[in-house]
């Protein structure tokens, strides 16, 4: 299951509370596609199903689909805010090989 550094989990609580619904989990999901095979999808969610998987941090709600659990297990969700780069980002030791953007793997 991915994991939230502190800054992921208080960026995206800062996000949830701009919207304004505090029942918004953030849907992080692996799909098919990408220059290097699979892409990362994160938005926020309401509709939570049966099968997925959750996890909390500071109050912060994570839920991913049982197979895009498997690609993500280990994986660390971070943000940063800084000159050179900035939104959120995914170390995922599961990937082999990722494109130059950091948004698709394989």
């Amino acid at each position: 299951m991915i994991a939230l550094t502190d800054k992921a989990a208080s960026k995206v609580s800062e996000l949830i509370t701009a919207e304004g619904d505090e029942g918004l989990a953030l849907r992080v999901a692996v799909r098919p596609g990408g220059c290097s095979g699979f892409s990362y999808d994160m938005f926020f969610d309401t509709e939570i199903a049966d099968d997925d998987l959750s996890v909390e941090k500071d109050g912060v709600k994570v839920v991913v689909d049982p197979s895009s659990a498997m690609l993500l297990e280990g994986a660390t969700l971070d943000y940063a805010d800084g000159l050179t780069q900035a939104g959120f980002s995914i170390n995922n030791p599961n990937a082999q090989r990722t494109c130059g953007c950091g948004q698709s793997f394989s």
